[in-house]
């Protein structure tokens, strides 16, 4: 399908002289690089969705609490999670391309049913906690235009029901990233909110390690962007997709770009928040609701244009992320369970599919409804992320190794390296969350 693609657009016709040129090194030819953006458009979708799903509204409070707290000390963790997310996302993509198979699917082919259940179940739990963390976000949003909870958190399960129950992959998909990128809007918070170089420069340098609460939003964010639903949901939207191995390296674009707009986004709301609190010397700023933080960045934006963009970017992380979580608890289930999954199905047809799609939505919309921290439970959702780790991470890498036939098997010293780099977040990640919560960080 790639090659197809990229052929469209009459290379052959090109005249020999831009041939040449192109063989030296200039710039490609205008139909070369159309098919390569056709191709480009043809596989791209689930990398950057899943990224859109990452910025959920559980990361956007985390960032938006880390730059309240420790201004840009964090800044840097987050510069850094970029590569690591790739990574990570990287080794999914290939492992659903080569294989053809889930995540859960192809653990349970791997290294039998027990395991498969044992990394399932860390799923579910990691969706429910997502699912808590974007009713959560999107009661908060309500709450600030006056709309009670049960209206604003039902009509997001309604909508999220009627959405899947009526449509197909690439719609869901289309609706998926069309929402996300409403998360942009923190960019323009973001430098509406004039932040001062110099202090940048000063957190860039910055690591207070040492400190218990500085480590218990370490681990928040590292848990914020490495996620166990993202693993499992790429996965099965390629294969869903029907995406093979000759969109490897699209898909990798894909994911790529994805990386960088994710982090951007938390990169914005962290910034904006250090702007508008933390620098004019109001130290470790505490944010409760998410009125608040909403509150944080209208200094500099007018109460009015401030509102509007902080709700339009959280709503779209939130359903966004929501969309993907429940659609990944439904999927990654069903790969151990066996019973049939696919958007493709009515509901009749897929009746299990359907069924643990609604309970996970139902589940965290009766939390939120509780009456529990917002702010705080979001925080523990990523702590908890960066607990789960060990188990999520290292089916990932021993599956690259293992799952995959040579070339696409993690070998040599790339193998190693990212051992190392998957060794080295979990331990800090494992590391940060139980000295935060041990001492008291939260």
């Amino acid at each position: 399908m790639d090659e197809t693609l990229e052929h469209r657009g009459g290379t052959a016709a090109r005249p020999a002289g831009r041939d040449r040129r192109r063989a030296r090194g200039g710039r490609p030819a205008p139909g070369r690089r159309r098919g390569r953006l056709a191709a480009y458009l043809a596989v791209a979708g689930p990398g950057l969705a899943v990224m859109l799903a990452d910025t959920d509204a559980g990361s956007l409070i985390t960032a938006a609490q880390s730059g309240a707290q420790w201004g840009y000390t964090l800044l840097s963790a987050q510069l850094i999670l970029i590569p690591i997310v790739f990574v990570v996302q990287e080794l999914t993509v290939r492992l659903g391309l080569v294989t053809g198979k889930g995540h859960g699917e192809l653990i349970r082919d791997v290294f039998g049913r027990g395991w498969a259940w044992l990394s399932v179940s860390t799923l579910v739990v990691a969706c429910a906690g997502a699912i808590v963390s974007e009713m959560s976000g999107i009661a908060g949003v309500g709450l600030m235009w006056g709309i009670p909870a049960p209206v604003s958190t039902g009509a997001v399960v309604l909508f999220l029901v009627l959405m899947v129950v009526t449509g197909s992959y690439r719609r869901v998909e289309r609706v998926a990233i069309g929402i996300g990128l409403f998360e942009l809007v923190f960019l323009v918070t973001m430098v509406m909110a004039d932040p001062d170089p110099a202090q940048i420069t000063d957190g860039l340098a910055s690591f207070p390690i040492g400190d218990n609460r500085y480590q218990f939003l370490v681990a928040a964010n590292i848990g914020a962007v490495v996620m166990p639903w993202m693993i499992f949901y790429q996965q099965s939207a390629v294969v869903e997709k029907g995406l093979g191995v000759d969109h490897l390296r699209m898909s990798r674009l894909d994911t790529g770009i994805g990386a960088v707009v994710t982090q951007l986004v938390m990169v914005a709301m962290l910034v904006t928040t250090a702007a508008t609190l933390w620098a004019d010397g109001e130290q470790s700023v505490d944010l409760d609701t998410v009125e608040q933080i909403s509150d944080a960045i209208t200094p500099h934006l007018g109460d009015t244009a401030g509102r509007v963009l902080f709700s339009l970017g959280m709503v779209g992380a939130a359903l966004v992320a929501a969309i993907v979580a429940s659609l990944t608890a439904a999927w990654g289930l069903g790969e151990v369970a066996g019973y049939r999954r696919t958007l493709e199905a009515r509901p009749r047809e897929a009746p299990w599919f359907s069924v643990v799609f609604g309970a996970v939505l139902a589940v965290g919309a009766v939390i939120v409804l509780s009456g529990v921290n917002l702010i705080d439970l979001n925080l523990f959702v990523q702590v908890m992320n960066a607990l789960l780790l060990p188990v999520v991470l290292g089916f990932l890498y021993l599956l690259a190794r293992r799952a995959l036939p040579e070339p696409y098997s993690l070998r040599g010293w790339y193998g190693a390296l990212i051992g190392v780099i998957i060794a080295a977040t979990v331990l800090f990640g494992v590391y940060s969350a139980v000295g935060g919560i041990v001492g008291g960080g939260s």
